[in-house]
């Protein structure tokens, strides 16, 4: 201790003992903060799950595996991690905390996520990324998982909110979870379908063939302007095919963390 320094620091339990006067230091307990963001939307309870192949996992259910395998690594780390889920609004907001009873927590919001069968739940990813990027006050590594099938397919607010992120000076990390097979390849028979909106209820009865053009040339305009805007912003974009492991989300993620360390 010299004199003129504040005295609220002063080791007195020391200075007891040796009669000499001692400022305690403090050193951060984490190394990081992680947010994991996950999209709890109808969409992303898709596709059913089917009781004959337990091992076909829906887009939710990976994501949340994901994501707790991610919070336990941090916790291995003794590095922070905090919890949103979100579909039509913020659904969940944790801080970023790194004890045992948070990480708990944590696995219970999960499981509940999982549990769901919302009926006809709606994204509303921008107006959420834009309350999670105000509600993180340090710099943090975020971490979302989501299809970003946007209500009302309003793009610009959706890159306005990923922006919003990058502008609050957070490393981010975006996992697109996608049923490549259906969702981008669309790959149905060719034969009559009654393709369901899940978030909106709406049904159309149509053979597959007289869609299947349109449609991908719609669904690769979106991924290459979601690619460019997360390349333009520096995201990192991932694209998580459920069918696929976790492999390709938790290496990208080990990657990210050793760069930022």
């Amino acid at each position: 201790y010299n004199s003129g320094e504040s005295t609220r620091f002063i080791d007195w339990k020391l200075y007891g003992r040796t009669d000499k006067m001692f400022i305690k230091r403090f050193e951060e307990e984490t190394n990081l903060r992680c947010q994991l963001v996950v999209d709890n939307s109808s969409s992303m309870h898709y596709p059913e799950p089917d009781k004959k192949k337990p091992e076909q996992l829906n887009k939710i259910t990976f994501s949340a595996y994901c994501a707790a395998s991610i919070a336990y690594l941090l916790k291995m780390q003794r590095d922070a991690v905090g919890l949103s889920i979100f579909s039509d609004k913020v659904e969940v907001s944790t801080p970023a905390k790194s004890t045992t009873v948070h990480h708990k927590l944590l696995y219970t919001y999960l499981e509940r996520a999982i549990a769901e069968n919302p009926q006809q739940r709606q994204t509303s990813a921008a107006s959420a990324l834009h309350q999670i990027a105000e509600n993180i006050h340090k710099r943090s590594l975020v971490v979302i998982f989501s299809d970003m099938f946007e209500a009302g397919g309003n793009s610009a607010e959706l890159f306005s909110a990923l922006q919003h992120l990058k502008y609050a000076k957070h490393e981010v990390i975006l996992f697109h979870v996608v049923d490549k097979s259906k969702e981008l390849d669309f790959s149905f028979e060719n034969r009559p379908y009654e393709f369901i909106d899940v978030e909106t209820g709406e049904k159309v009865k149509v053979h597959s063939n007289q869609v299947r053009t349109a449609y991908l040339e719609a669904i690769s305009t979106f991924e290459k302007e979601l690619k460019l805007k997360c390349a333009q912003y520096r995201i990192d974009f991932v694209e998580a095919d459920i069918n696929k492991g976790y492999r390709q989300v938790l290496l990208p993620y080990l990657i990210k963390r050793e760069k930022m360390m």
